[in-house]
């Protein structure tokens, strides 16, 4: 991880010289003579989790975006599958081997490897349409998607290749789909009341039945392909039982009086078990076609699955009979025993909102088992016991802050628009959602009425969530020097400490409650995980020192979060209070304001300091520099500011957003500052030139969120498109690749040289090629054409290059003919391609329409040019002839 940095940021103790007294960075540049570090640190963004490994081509220094993590941390696994009710959210399937998830994502089929949490293979379709059911074959190498063009599509998704498309024939969407037994069939449910059956392998349709009336939303093949039945349910809560060999209706089961949200079958295919959302399941004798046990669950349920008939004890399955799990509105997986309609297993319910159950799916052969919330939460559980094995978080709606955690950075804590934090571990993908701020909060009002951000924002500025509907969110994050222990404050007017520990785990060691209205920033020490500091829209600031006796890394607490208590409340400004950041030294405090100021405060005492005077509109960040007595701020009015802590002057300011700067952080030990705002936009800027030297476009809505880590060789954004993108600095790698280059470069200059100068110019045109020297390969031309023994092999050489190496010939030639000096070399190389390659090869080369269009009118030229030249040179010739003397007489011989 340290062979990456570029530029280290140590922390300063207290009374360090290293916290300078003096000027600024930025002063000191415009005052003095001190060294600036020109190594600015190139930032690229990471891709496993956060996968996708999208290149993005962002190609200058300082700032390059290389690749960009995998979205489901925050959305990739099920960004965007908002189910319209009456309609099934089959949006995830898992594959019977358990190493593979199929999640929805709008467009798109994201495949999931469950192991590493990266996305493998993104499947879209040309036509770009929403996807609205989707079926992966029971041998798992078909996969079949319809959209709402109303074309279903058939995939070999290991390749990510469309084998078929056709038209679904069905007049409106199909809303559910299945295969049979065998993979060969594939029945479409549409919401048009129709069920059309496909065969995929010989590609017809093989049957069309109508009389369902309304949508479509259930359909699914007996188990048993030899007695060809195929079962639907539609908006009459009634289960129609079709025979393929009949072409018919047999039956029409009724016994539910809400939709019908899945059947299930037993092994011996003689028994079938229905849910609905009337909170019962029933039991059905397959053989008559008769409802033969109701079994009341008391919750809505969205899936039942039967489990094998075999004991499992930890589930409290004794006997060998049918038990059957459910999922639901109560957020819990239960068990129950068919025969006698009990529930013989619960699991506990987690607190917190959206916690219900909208999917649930058992993959025998991996003996896993997949349960989706409303929140698109994905949990995978070991079948026979029920323990969580592993969690993804599919959508994060709007994520307001991030950190990193732990003290390699392993992990990211992600605080989105929900009243719990969700702990990512980088390398697998495997979320932790933690509950905890659930309290009742102050009564939204208008003033809160945007998540926890600018309170005097006009009503087109805010969410589109209706007032009463919003929750106790978590508001800010932030994490001590050491990475254990992190704090979070939120709408419901606490604050929270939690503790990671070596495997992972995070529990809540601390609570505080003491504000009067929502807690909107936080900050901790920076020396000593020994206080923390809030601050909240009632408009006061209160420092909160921590226990010395707080639970170790390795145990959990027994007896429940210590309570905190505020050792000092102080009444900062007169709006609320957007930031809030501590000295490195701990001894200093400053605070920014939506009253378009900010202030600094000495600690432990919280007494005025200074007033920092001079943004247009509200501030939403303030930062300490690592290594000066400077002060950054972010304001509504798209500027950063450096301030000096001295006399409160403002020594630069920092013009480039065009919109709200939400939040700045201090990189390369103070030299540069990364910055993000309202316009999606994250900026690198050089404090010494105010240049901002990079701008980073990989988000498409509000940046809340930007952390940097302790060794400043990775960076965290985090926005309101629900994404988190992990950034690289890349400088040491990029410097040592040019370091490489150059070398390289200077090996081959000299080998070119010694041939020149040895008169191998046959060897050396193929290097002078390769270098890409489009004068020295003229050069070597030149020569080889005065010399008429080489002449001779000349095009023979020519002929024997690799095709990339006759495409830079030919592109060259294209420069050498404009030239009246120079065409004759590239006359000579075009004969020889001419005259040997054909003409489908050349018409194959890249570019080579191009390069013929700009050898055309310059190759006409120099031909007129030589026509002219030789009529004059015939002229001459005849004037020679004709101005020949006749012959003189000889002269008389003398006397």
């Amino acid at each position: 991880m340290t062979s990456h940095q570029s530029l280290v940021m140590s922390s300063p103790r207290a009374g360090s010289e290293e916290w300078r007294t003096g000027l600024s960075h930025a002063a000191a540049a415009a005052t003095t003579t001190t060294t600036w570090r020109k190594r600015r640190p190139e930032w690229a963004a990471l891709s496993p989790t956060m996968p996708s490994s999208a290149r993005l081509s962002l190609s200058t220094r300082a700032g390059r975006c290389r690749y960009q993590r995998r979205e489901e941390h925050c959305g990739g696994a099920g960004r965007g599958c908002k189910v319209s009710p009456g309609l099934r959210p089959f949006c995830h399937q898992l594959d019977q081997t358990g190493q593979h998830l199929f999640c929805v994502c709008g467009t798109r089929v994201n495949i999931l490897d469950v192991a590493s949490g990266a996305v493998l293979r993104s499947l879209e379709q040309e036509d770009q349409e929403d996807i609205t059911a989707f079926d992966l074959s029971p041998d798992d190498e078909v996969l079949v998607t319809a959209t709402r063009a109303l074309l279903l599509a058939q995939w070999a998704w290991r390749e990510g290749s469309i084998v078929r498309l056709w038209k679904a024939i069905h007049t409106a969407p199909v809303a559910a789909m299945a295969f049979d037994p065998t993979s060969t069939l594939l029945a479409t449910g549409g919401c048009d009341g129709a069920v059309r059956v496909w065969d995929v392998v010989r590609h017809y349709g093989t049957h069309h039945f109508r009389g369902s009336p309304g949508v479509v939303h259930l359909v699914a093949f007996h188990p048993d392909p030899a007695r060809l039945l195929l079962f639907s349910s539609a908006a009459d809560a009634s289960i129609r039982v079709w025979s393929l060999q009949d072409r018919s209706c047999l039956a029409v089961l009724t016994a539910h009086y809400s939709a019908v949200t899945s059947v299930t079958f037993s092994a011996d295919g003689y028994t079938m078990i229905s849910s609905g959302r009337d909170k019962i399941c029933t039991v059905w004798d397959l053989q008559s076609l008769q409802a033969t046990k109701t079994v009341p669950v008391f919750e809505s349920v969205e899936a039942a699955v039967l489990l094998p008939e075999e004991p499992a004890p930890e589930l409290g399955v004794k006997s060998t009979g049918l038990h059957f799990l459910t999922a639901g509105d109560q957020g819990i997986l239960r068990v129950w025993e068919a025969a006698s309609g009990q529930c013989v297993h619960a699991q506990p319910r987690l607190p917190g909102p959206g916690q219900e159950l909208t999917h649930c799916a058992l993959a025998r052969a991996a003996g896993l088992l997949l349960s989706v919330t409303a929140d698109h939460n994905l949990l995978l559980y070991e079948a026979r016991s029920l323990q969580l094995q592993k969690q993804f978080a599919g959508y994060s709606e709007e994520v307001l802050d991030v950190r990193f955690l732990g003290p390699e950075n392993s992990h990211v804590v992600v605080a989105s628009n929900s009243p719990c934090l969700k702990v990512f571990e980088l390398q697998t993908s495997a979320c932790q959602i933690l509950h905890g701020h659930t309290g009742q909060g102050t009564k939204p009002t208008r003033s809160s009425f945007w998540p926890g951000r600018m309170t005097h924002s006009l009503p087109e500025q805010t969410s589109d969530r209706p007032l009463h509907f919003l929750p106790d969110i978590v508001l800010a994050l932030d994490v001590f020097r050491k990475g254990w222990l992190f704090a979070s404050c939120a709408k419901d007017q606490s604050i929270r400490i939690w503790r990671i520990n070596k495997a992972g785990l995070v529990a809540c060691v601390a609570q505080g409650s003491g504000h009067t209205h929502s807690v909107g920033t936080i900050c901790c020490s920076r020396l000593k995980e020994s206080f923390l500091v809030t601050g909240s829209q009632d408009c006061t600031v209160k420092l909160w020192p921590l226990p010395e006796a707080l639970p170790s890394r390795s145990t959990a607490p027994d007896s429940g979060p210590v309570l905190l208590q505020a050792q000092a409340t102080q009444r900062c400004h007169d709006k609320d209070i957007n930031s809030v950041a501590i000295a490195p030294n701990d001894k200093l405090l400053a605070t920014g304001s939506q009253d378009r100021t900010a202030k600094l405060w000495a600690l432990p005492q919280c007494q005025l300091l200074g007033i920092f005077s001079g943004h247009r509109r509200g501030l939403w960040c303030v930062q300490f520099s690592p290594m000066d007595q400077v002060l950054a701020t972010a304001s509504a009015d798209g500027t950063v500011k450096l301030w000096a802590l001295q006399d409160f002057s403002c020594l630069k300011t920092f013009e480039g957003h065009d919109a709200s700067v939400l939040r700045v952080a201090f990189v390369s030990r103070g030299t540069q500052l990364l910055s993000s705002g309202s316009d999606g936009l994250v900026k690198l800027w050089t404090i010494k030139s105010n240049e901002c030297v990079r701008t980073l476009d990989a988000h498409e809505d509000k940046v809340w969120g930007l952390h940097c880590s302790r060794l400043d060789d990775r960076a965290l954004t985090a926005a309101s498109d629900s994404r988190v993108i992990l950034w690289k600095d890349v400088t040491e790698e990029e410097q040592a690749e040019e370091e490489a280059r150059r070398e390289e470069e200077v090996v081959r200059q000299q080998e070119l040289d010694n041939l020149l100068h040895e008169k191998r110019y046959l060897r050396a045109l193929g290097l002078a090629i390769s270098l890409d020297r489009p004068h020295t390969v003229l050069t070597v031309i030149q020569a080889i054409r005065r010399d008429p023994e080489s002449c001779e092999k000349l095009e023979a050489t020519v002929l024997q290059l690799r095709r990339d190496q006759k495409e830079a010939l030919l592109r060259f030639c294209v420069t050498w003919n404009t030239n009246s000096r120079h065409c004759h070399e590239a006359q000579a190389v075009l004969g020889m391609l001419l005259r040997h390659e054909a003409p489908e090869e050349l018409l194959a080369y890249d570019g080579v329409r191009a390069s013929l269009e700009a050898l055309l009118p310059y190759t006409e030229r120099h031909f007129q040019r030589l026509s002219r030249t030789l009529q004059a040179a015939a002229f001459l010739d005849f004037l020679w002839h004709s101005m020949k003397l006749p012959t003189l007489p000889a002269a008389p011989p003398a006397l």
